[in-house]
């Protein structure tokens, strides 16, 4: 598994997830993804960022389309599911005001993720305005309309929130490591 580090303040809770998992994985800050083969790694985990730059979004789009050209399994979180969301066509907007601390996620659809709502942390700016055709909803809030989303036919996720950091998170991304192996 390869995590992307896109600057972040929590990537270090995403990596303790894997490692209290027994995960194999790689962590390489997106700057450093240029010469990085992805036929590497058989799936991929998007963090959320501190601040937007072209660059980032350039090679967390070409990691987007490496996973759905050859149907590898992929987690955007926060900024992750944002650049999911833009590669596949949807769109974003600024948020009204800073959407920051825990709140609750309701899940409207079954999904491989979570079977009930879930504690979520949330600290964002921006969020999904607009889903492309082969994305779909399973989960939303009261701050936030697309909270957990999901291609059509692949094993490619994402969720505005910071699942890294609450118990009910973590357990959705072990989830995710379940349907990897």
């Amino acid at each position: 598994m390869l995590v992307v580090d896109n600057g972040s303040i929590f990537t270090e809770e995403i990596i303790k997830t894997l490692l209290k998992n027994n995960t194999q994985h790689t962590s390489i800050p997106f700057h450093q993804l240029l010469e990085t083969d992805l036929n590497k790694f058989d799936s991929f985990i998007l963090s959320g960022r501190r601040k937007n730059e072209q660059k980032m979004n350039a090679i967390n789009s070409a990691i987007i389309n490496h996973a759905v050209s050859e149907k590898k399994p992929l987690l955007g979180i926060c900024y992750g599911a944002e650049i999911l969301a833009l590669t596949l066509g949807g769109t974003i907007r600024k948020s009204t005001n800073m959407i920051k601390g825990v709140h609750t996620v309701n899940i409207t659809k079954p999904n491989p993720l979570s079977e009930k709502d879930i504690q979520a942390y949330q600290s964002h700016n921006y969020e999904i305005a607009k889903l492309g055709s082969n994305l779909q909803s399973f989960a939303g809030s009261n701050t936030c309309e697309y909270e957990m989303i999901k291609h059509t036919h692949l094993p490619i996720f994402g969720t505005q929130f910071h699942p890294e950091m609450s118990k009910d998170g973590q357990l959705l991304i072990e989830s995710f490591l379940k349907i990897i192996h």
